[in-house]
């Protein structure tokens, strides 16, 4: 498995609509229609669907005249009539100029809670959650028939929203829940909306709304079978949690920078889609690779490079793709025959720079899946809710400032040490460097979309790869339309998961999780062997 090809080769995002088509005339023919300009494999743009306006404009309806003219006087017998003064033709307006709107306001974000998504308590908390939720299913769960809400709101949705949240602790259950007092939104209740909100990682705007109110919707039942889906997971897990450690929760779409138990970075990522879900894993991170190169794996030239270059010779060129034989002598794209598969028996190899699928930095951490973390050129995404965007690897944003924690007491640079300054230096020279971590970073990545912490909050996000049993869609787990939602950029796909085990019941008490790295996969992947 190996990480994109693409450059940015989404769509525009959903706040820039297509042109507005313009309205044929129905009397004039259009004037010829310009030759076709040839088809780029770059992502495809919205155009207008109308033809193009024609050269002249249009006559009027016969209903509405062009321009209203006085009548003519009919000239005096005998005399000469004079010249007949042009009429103006009338013109079309010209178009306004139509301004995108904004962008729609983000409704995920990153908690601020300075507790890790896993951490050695985790796997007893979530187990205890787990019988705190079987309880308040056993006691009839929380109501579910909850609609938008807004602070100012009145009435006795505003006491059912009030119950909702005291039953999973957002709010004291010994503030009122019943009456007129319950009916009224106050302060508490706000407070309340933006702790659940912050639970399920979405925006803090304690409005009941979008998203919002989707999570909120989720009965308690599908909750309690998400923490004993991700306590199971994490019951077969060992992992050393050393001073410094990361962890990529990927229902989270987050990366984790923690030091002695405390979150001190938290970035946010862009990881595998259902269809080449990112694999749970644990390796060590022990080089950072400045300007890397990326070698194509076999399965993308199949999949992807033959039919591009069967419609367009030219793209190999543009992307700065080199064709190499096994003694790494470059071949010319023209001497291949596209139209079979003969290119499969050569390497092919995109340049570093601007534009490299990995963009300026690439994270290595050996593992036989082949998978890691990297920069990208296309970092509009990182803009996006829905962030499962990738064929398995994890892109990261604010990566100079990730490499530099994660190279802390790696020397060299022009100063001595490798802070954002000097790998923004040693990029721009566009020479390709290696840099092994002194001390190399453990780092897991886990699929938890029920957890608990120390202090028992539980926090939930969506299934999106369809891991837990039985388990709903909730808030954000369903992909937007291809209108809105990007096209995941080429990677090297991987297997598809087999089914997971039916989940086990909670046990009554577990034993403390072991010592030393041994992660066994919840479910198998097939490893994928592949260049950068």
């Amino acid at each position: 498995m190996n990480c994109a090809l693409a450059q940015d080769n989404a769509p525009p995002s959903p706040s820039a609509p297509p042109a507005a088509a313009v309205a044929p005339s129905p009397t004039p023919a259009p004037a010829a229609a310009p030759a076709p300009t040839p088809v780029q494999p770059t992502a495809p743009t919205p155009a207008a669907s109308a033809a193009p306006a024609p050269a002249t404009s249009p006559a009027p309806p016969a209903s509405t005249p062009a321009l209203a003219q006085p009548a003519a006087a009919a000239p005096a017998p005998g005399s000469s009539a004079p010249a007949a003064a042009p009429i103006p033709v009338a013109t079309a307006p010209k178009p306004k100029h139509k301004v995108a709107p904004p962008p729609p306001p983000l409704e995920t974000a990153l908690t601020s809670d300075p507790n890790p998504t896993f951490q050695p308590g985790t796997y007893l908390a979530t187990v205890k959650a787990a019988d705190r939720y079987a309880a308040i299913v056993a006691s009839g769960g929380w109501p579910t028939n909850i609609g938008p809400l807004r602070p100012g709101a009145r009435g006795v949705a505003v006491a059912r929203l009030r119950r909702r949240l005291a039953i999973e602790g957002d709010l004291d259950a010994s503030g009122p829940v019943d009456g007129p007092t319950a009916e009224v939104w106050d302060a508490d209740l706000t407070a309340a909306v933006k702790h659940f909100q912050s639970r399920m990682g979405l925006r803090e705007t304690g409005v009941v709304a979008g998203a919002t109110l989707k999570a909120i919707q989720v009965p308690a039942e599908t909750r309690l079978l998400q923490l004993r889906a991700s306590a199971q997971r994490l019951s077969t897990i060992n992992f050393s949690f050393g001073e410094r450690y990361v962890v990529v929760n990927l229902p989270s779409t987050s990366v984790e920078a923690i030091e002695n138990g405390r979150v001190v970075h938290r970035y946010v990522a862009i990881v595998g889609d259902p269809e080449h879900p990112s694999p749970e894993i644990a390796a060590h991170i022990s080089v950072i690779n400045l300007n890397p190169t990326w070698t194509v794996p076999t399965s993308i030239i199949k999949k992807e490079i033959i039919p591009r270059m069967q419609r367009d010779p030219g793209y190999l060129a543009r992307e700065k793709i080199r064709i190499l034989d096994g003694r790494g002598v470059e071949i010319n794209p023209k001497s291949i025959d596209w139209e079979s598969e003969r290119a499969v028996n050569y390497i092919l190899r995109q340049d570093s720079g601007a534009g490299n699928s990995l963009g300026a930095i690439r994270i290595g951490m050996p593992n036989k899946l082949a998978v890691y973390m990297h920069d990208t050129p296309s970092k509009r995404l990182f803009g996006a809710d829905y962030r499962f965007l990738s064929h398995g690897c994890v892109r990261v944003q604010g990566v100079y400032d990730y490499a530099e924690w994660l190279l802390e007491g790696t020397s060299g640079g022009p100063d001595g040490a490798w802070d954002k300054n000097a790998l923004l230096a040693e990029i721009k020279t566009g020479a390709r460097e290696d840099i092994k971590l002194v001390h190399p970073v453990p780092v897991i990545w886990v699929y938890l979309t029920g957890w608990s912490n120390e202090a028992g909050v539980a926090n939930f996000r969506d299934d999106v790869y369809g891991i837990d049993p039985q388990s709903e869609a909730t808030a954000l787990s369903q992909p937007i339309s291809q209108a809105d939602a990007p096209p995941p950029p080429l990677d090297e796909p991987l297997a598809p998961r087999e089914p997971p085990p039916a989940p086990r019941p909670a046990p009554a008490a577990a034993p403390a999780p072991s010592g030393l790295f041994s992660l066994p996969l919840f479910a198998p992947f097939t490893p994928h062997q592949g260049g950068q």
